[in-house]
């Protein structure tokens, strides 16, 4: 009997292989740390076949390891580099997947954090069943989908993606929804390379969006991503890599967290608003939005410190219906913060969006609106999402990081340059720019297979153009435009 159900065989653990899967994550986390004191991290950390039996005898389980071994080279987790006639040594063929598995299976936190205080009983198993889910989306596409994927792919872009999600929800809302899906694409979190060829980032980013409930934040960030089955929305986003957090408080979320350090997954989190009113909350959950280490001490007891390596899509609600309004939630410290760490993106219920709001609720009751490209666009994402992140089954394709270019910095600059002539004072962060061109990175991404000879993927004039809408609807919010017609 397995110590997980629901799964795939090739991943399911039988009871005996429990010691050896816990040993052989003993082991490599040693590895790793043994790389991190001498400066060589960037190799894959190994363990030897002997080493793992000398610590199984050591821990008195008399079992034999070669057989999830095998399993774990059979599903492509695992590698056999060397082999004597005394020994033999194992890699992970990706470091992040394999001991994500091993982590998620055995239900435990990575070792050296310290959790007294009570977390979500099976926030393991969930983690081991989004895993699951993800292993077995990809495996099917790989298996009954690949070719129709690849088709699709050729010609799939960030401008494919910009008209088609135009067509399904018009001018006033498209963008929002586009924002969502390309925050999935830039969750594989790919190098963001400049012009010299050194890597200055990642792809990766938080995305908030801010304002008065009703605008369609939850659309955007939700519905699309995970599917809304009692609307008729199919799922567009990434099989088991959306951790929704409805109902979960600022606490109990940081505990759930440390079950995730090493792994990139996205938060969605419906009411972010609600984690800022806990007290002792912010200053941790701006660590968190850094990515930096988090430890949170109590009367009850120690969190971490760990480092969250995941991202966020959150919705921020609060009233926005006026000049003062408006300027007061500018100058909320709440909104400072998330605009520092995350690509917060600022909803407005002007009288244009409050009636394509009402169009796109009423068109999606009648069944007007057509998800017949849902899978299709999944499909895509999941795939490039694979190559990206190095999973063993999408191995034949190489990754590529994303090229950033001056063009694109330039184009930015002549927006911002244009708002500062009509102040001294701008409103507007400058780490909104920075924001903007991760924004038009996460558009590249999209264009991965257009032109598979290429070693990187470019930001082109469309990448630019979105970005430079973005900043200057963005840069246009803070100023307070627009807000005469309320």
């Amino acid at each position: 009997m397995g110590v997980a159900t629901g799964r795939s065989p090739d991943l399911e653990l039988a009871d005996d292989e429990v010691p050896v899967a816990r040993k052989v994550l003993d082991l490599l986390e040693s590895s790793r740390r043994h790389q991190e004191s001498r400066g060589t991290r960037n190799a894959r950390p190994s363990f030897r076949l002997s080493e793992l039996r000398m610590g199984l005898l050591q821990e008195k389980a008399f079992t034999d390891p070669l057989r999830l071994l095998q399993r774990l080279k059979r599903v492509g987790l695992l590698e056999e580099v060397a082999a004597t006639r005394e020994d033999r040594t194992y890699v992970p063929t990706s470091e992040e997947h394999l001991l994500g598995f091993l982590r998620s299976t055995l239900e435990a936190p990575e070792q050296g954090s310290d959790l007294p205080m009570s977390g979500p009983a099976n926030e393991g198993i969930e983690l081991r069943e989004m895993d699951t889910e993800y292993f077995l989306y990809l495996k099917d596409l790989l298996n009954d989908r690949l070719t129709e994927t690849l088709k699709f792919a050729r010609d799939f872009s960030l401008a494919e993606l910009a008209k088609h999600t135009k067509e399904l929800f018009g001018e006033e809302l498209y963008v929002d929804i586009l924002i969502g899906l390309l925050h999935q694409y830039a969750l594989c979190d790919v190098p963001l390379l400049a012009p010299t060829g050194r890597s200055t980032g990642t792809s990766g980013f938080s995305l908030a969006l801010f304002g008065p409930p009703g605008t369609g934040k939850t659309f955007a960030i939700d519905d699309m991503i995970r599917g809304n089955p009692k609307a008729g929305i199919p799922p567009h986003g990434l099989p088991g890599r959306n951790r929704y957090c409805g109902g979960i408080t600022p606490a109990q979320f940081l505990r759930v967290g440390s079950y995730y350090r090493g792994r990139t997954f996205n938060f969605i989190v419906p009411e972010f608003n609600d984690w800022f009113k806990y007290r002792g909350m912010v200053e941790p959950l701006k660590l968190v939005m850094e990515q930096r280490p988090v430890k949170w001490e109590t009367t009850l007891g120690t969190i971490g410190p760990y480092i969250f390596s995941s991202y966020f899509s959150v919705n921020y609600n609060v009233r926005v219906e006026g000049q003062s309004d408006y300027w007061t939630t500018i100058a909320d410290p709440n909104f400072a913060a998330l605009e520092d760490r995350m690509l917060l993106r600022f909803h407005r219920m002007t009288k244009a969006r409050f009636r394509a709001v009402e169009s796109s609720a009423e068109r999606l009751e009648l069944g007007e609106i057509d998800f017949s490209r849902a899978q299709q666009i999944r499909d895509h994402l999941t795939l490039v999402h694979a190559i990206e992140t190095g999973h063993p089954l999408a191995r034949k394709w190489r990754k590529k990081g994303v090229a950033l270019t001056r063009n694109l910095y330039g184009s930015l600059r002549t927006v911002s340059e244009k708002a500062l002539e009509r102040t001294n004072s701008p409103r507007f962060s400058p780490r909104l720019k920075s924001r903007a061109a991760r924004l038009a990175a996460a558009g590249a991404i999209v264009g991965y297979f257009t032109d598979e000879s290429r070693e990187v993927i470019p930001v082109g004039k469309k990448e630019e153009e979105l970005a430079r809408l973005f900043y200057e609807e963005e840069i246009a919010a803070r100023e307070g435009k627009g807000f005469s017609r309320y």
